[in-house]
């Protein structure tokens, strides 16, 4: 059983209350079957939170499905989903969504701690001295059997090494669109990439 699939996830943002005008898409297919620890990074706007929050069952896709361990987290209890994927942003303060559906009508989750961890642009501040705590933090859970996702907007070279030296496969967004690549030196030859990440490569 795979850790987590998103299978044919769309998510379309529209304006307009009769033309319904789309104004942003994202769309993401993939499958994660062992314990990883992932990065993900790209311009602001291009989706990256948007889809944290489609895998955490905070926000209702358009079309597909998000499986956390087997269970389609959007069928899931609300009060329950943050036991198969959190999502914690910025200064680690932990999402929170609502449904119209009542609880008594959805699934349980069947675990009792999260599979899924998302670390939406976690502080990494060289002065702060959390940075070594976090790691371990990321490691831990990944020795675990978790499967951690780490999203980093990088303003300083340092936030690159970062990623280099605990993720094991990365994904870029942009605009919507995901790219999978396996290594750091894969994902930093990316024009796309380097068109974003500019001056912190040289």
């Amino acid at each position: 059983m795979a850790l987590l699939e998103v299978d044919g996830l769309r998510k379309t943002y529209t304006r307009g209350v009769f033309s319904r005008v789309p104004t942003f898409r994202l769309a993401a297919d993939f499958t994660i079957d062992a314990p990883a620890i992932v990065g993900l990074m790209g311009p602001n706007g291009s989706g990256k939170t948007t889809l944290f929050e489609l895998i955490t069952g905070s926000n209702a896709p358009t079309a597909g499905v998000v499986k956390v361990n087997g269970r389609d987290i959007h069928k899931v209890r609300t009060d329950e989903r943050d036991r198969l994927a959190i999502h914690y942003h910025q200064s680690y303060q932990v999402r929170h969504f609502r449904s119209f559906v009542p609880n008594a009508l959805m699934q349980r989750a069947g675990s009792d701690y999260p599979i899924v961890h998302l670390f939406d642009e976690p502080q990494f501040n060289t002065q702060d001295g959390y940075i070594g705590f976090m790691l371990e933090f990321f490691a831990r859970l990944r020795s675990e059997g978790r499967l951690v996702f780490v999203c980093v907007h990088p303003n300083e070279a340092f936030h690159l090494e970062i990623m280099q030296d605990i993720c094991e496969r990365f994904i870029f967004v942009n605009k919507g669109q995901l790219a999978h690549v396996d290594t750091f030196d894969e994902l930093v030859a990316r024009d796309d990439v380097r068109a974003y990440l500019g001056a912190l490569l040289q």
